[in-house]
């Protein structure tokens, strides 16, 4: 008996003692949840303020706020780390039912073929400064795929296959997030000093601007003749973040060998093809505009979780350590995108 109550004892001061398990991804969900409520509250309040754009924001202030930043970094790491890797899939797989091939091909040869250009020259030129100017990681790639393609979704989506860091990948998205923002204020005061009419002025920030929320703000205070040409455009962009993607997990798998135990990642992920199944559905015209709508609603709600979730994860004393050459890096991308998007629209006028 005596024998029985000590081995009792023993397992009770084991259990006293041991770690507690570590928590769960509710918690981290259920931050992220509240900063999409705030960050939709904020663009309520603000139209002009883009809900991606509020809730990334809002993200780093969580992750930085004294009583907050504390949950942020412990109990809601990893619910937040989820929301930044796996709501960012399903947000991108929807972004394909706002693309048909009809609007593809309704814009015309020549603006697809300015389109191309600027992606491209973008992507280079971002990709090859931000290698001279040694910014570490993953990081090169990743604001020249913000910048070319579609901001902080087609960051989080080649983050996603290339298996980048987490810092790098959310230092990324608030550099390319900074920059877009900016671009809704400056590029109005450019339309009428560029000699743009509306309707090129419209396809000017679909060519230059990041994010699909930020293209909008900037481009409806030209009126609905900009703003169509705009959404237009920028879709076009979205469409290239397929092969983009397709290509970096091609990359990405030769560079991991299967001796060392790692898994090779698909050469098209489960997430691009989905995105592909929505842009051929979209094309087939049988959703009503009630579903698109909705899936539209849905579709922001998801990346706006998944960008508190990666804006969370920022360090501002690590990105202050490389701020300059980020922010030369930052400028060099906005002067190439809006100077050859600028120079393909004149050319296509």
């Amino acid at each position: 008996m005596k024998r029985e109550t000590a081995v009792a004892l023993v397992e009770d001061r084991a259990r006293a003692t041991a770690p507690a398990a570590p928590p769960g991804k509710l918690p981290g969900l259920a931050m992220a949840a509240a900063g999409v409520a705030l960050a939709w509250a904020a663009h309520r309040l603000v139209p002009a303020v883009p809900l991606l754009t509020a809730a990334v924001v809002l993200g780093i202030a969580a992750a930085h706020l004294p009583g907050v930043r504390e949950r942020v970094r412990g109990a809601g790491r990893a619910g937040l780390t989820l929301a930044g890797k796996r709501l960012m899939r399903l947000g991108v797989v929807l972004l394909g039912l706002r693309l048909s091939l009809g609007d593809v091909l309704g814009i015309g040869w020549a603006t697809v073929a300015m389109v191309l250009v600027t992606v491209v020259a973008t992507f280079c030129g971002t990709l090859w400064l931000g290698r001279r100017l040694g910014l570490r990681g993953d990081q090169p790639l990743l604001i020249a795929t913000g910048y070319a393609i579609c901001g902080a979704s087609a960051i989080g989506a080649v983050g996603e296959v290339s298996g980048s860091d987490e810092e790098d990948t959310a230092t990324s998205v608030a550099l390319v997030t900074l920059c877009g923002t900016l671009a809704i204020a400056v590029l109005p005061l450019l339309h009428h000093p560029l000699g743009l009419d509306d309707s090129q002025f419209g396809r000017w920030v679909g060519a230059g601007v990041h994010d699909v929320g930020q293209v909008v703000a900037a481009a409806q205070t030209a009126g609905p003749t900009a703003l169509g040409e705009a959404v237009l455009v920028k879709l076009m962009r979205v469409a290239l973040l397929a092969p983009l993607v397709g290509a970096v997990a091609m990359a990405a798998r030769r560079r991991r060998s299967p001796a060392r135990g790692t898994e090779r990642p698909p050469v098209v992920p489960l997430f691009v093809a989905g995105f592909l199944a929505a842009v051929a559905v979209r094309s087939t015209g049988v959703l009503p505009g009630a579903v698109l709508d909705g899936a539209q609603r849905v579709q922001e709600l998801l990346l706006a979780a998944a960008l508190f979730g990666l804006g969370s994860a920022v360090h501002l004393p690590s990105l202050v350590r490389t701020g300059s050459r980020v922010a030369a890096l930052g400028l060099g991308a906005w002067v190439v995108i809006a100077g050859v998007s600028y120079a393909g629209v004149l050319a296509t006028a």
